[in-house]
């Protein structure tokens, strides 16, 4: 199931389980500790008065009381001390045992905050990195839906650091806005090549001498049917397919059973980068949903960028693109 990065209040996230960012105590704090304590009512604290606190790394359960949320998952992110003192491992730990409990209640809806990031000094570009990998192992072999739950953009703003290879290919390949539209679509549509000229063609008969039924018929691979042979020649299950492309169950199993399904460009997109596809091809896929690779589109030119350099991991992609406010990759 999928991970969403999104900009939001976790205390309003509609979702089975919103997680703390707590202290040891459980007994409330600064931060997003103290905004869902606020949230929740003081039933909350009386719940944690009982739990006896929680060790760094682990993580408890209450109810969510006035929020929207079913459940709050407490736990102990690790202060920063330099990056020697297990800070990671603790930091994996947090995320591992907060989505194991909420599996253990039937969870079926997670929203994270970035732990540690606060108050506890976590360097903010490895916070997200420590939480997009663990997280996303996490859901490779899970059906869970996970939010990780961004307040505002100053969280992206040391991640924008590390992606400086991404906007220097931005700048060197965005086109300005007055670009001829058309022209663009033109230059990057993943159409197939002109045969050589010597090369041997069948006669066809002229387009206007066939009736409408031959028409249809001579109808071309679907965006459906063609990734559906993909997969095949992958090697791939369809749960290790659309896992990979941050997809939904539910909208794989629509696609798989609608030959004529169009997704949108997002998803299409997903499955090229799931299926691991050379630029090539995965222009050719996208043009089975109608689409193409356009250097008019700052979400297009991120993912060319990680497909021409082999990287195809959906949640570095997503990162990228939520770090330059673009639409995510997925369902």
């Amino acid at each position: 199931m999928p991970l969403y990065i999104v900009r939001n209040d976790i205390t309003k996230m509609k979702v089975d389980a919103i997680v703390n960012a707590a202290n040891e105590s459980l007994l409330g704090g600064g931060g997003v500790d103290g905004c869902i304590h606020r949230a929740a009512g003081p039933e909350l604290l009386e719940e944690c008065r009982t739990l006896g606190g929680c060790p760094t790394g682990s993580a408890k359960i209450t109810k969510g009381y006035r929020l929207p949320a079913k459940y709050v998952i407490h736990t102990v992110g690790p202060v920063w001390h330099g990056g020697g003192h297990r800070e990671k491992e603790k930091l994996v730990s947090c995320y591992r045992s907060s989505l194991e409990l909420a599996a253990a209640h039937n969870c079926e809806t997670v929203a994270f905050p970035l732990i540690s990031a606060g108050v506890y000094r976590y360097p903010k570009d490895q916070a997200i990195q420590v939480a997009v990998d663990t997280i996303g192992a996490y859901l490779r072999g899970h059906e869970l839906t996970v939010y990780l739950v961004v307040y505002d953009k100053s969280s992206f703003q040391i991640g924008r650091e590390r992606l400086a290879g991404v906007a220097a290919y931005i700048d060197d390949h965005y086109v300005d806005v007055h670009t001829d539209a058309a022209a663009e679509r033109q230059r990057f549509a993943a159409l197939p090549a002109d045969p050589p000229p010597c090369a041997a063609t069948a006669p066809s008969r002229p387009p206007q001498d066939r009736s409408l039924d031959e028409a249809v018929e001579k109808l071309d691979e679907s965006f459906s049917q063609m990734l559906l042979r993909k997969i095949g020649e992958k090697g791939m299950t369809d749960a290790q397919c659309y896992k990979k492309a941050n997809i939904d169950r539910k909208l794989f199993s629509k696609i798989r059973s609608d030959t004529h399904y169009r997704p949108s460009k997002p998803t299409a997109m997903a499955f090229a980068v799931a299926l691991e596809l050379p630029l090539e091809e995965a222009q050719e896929l996208l043009g089975k949903a109608g689409f193409a690779f356009s250097h008019a589109s700052k979400s297009d030119i991120i993912v060319e960028y990680f497909i021409a350099r082999g990287n195809y991991n959906i949640y570095e992609i997503n990162e990228a693109l939520f770090a330059f406010d673009q639409s995510l990759l997925g369902g």
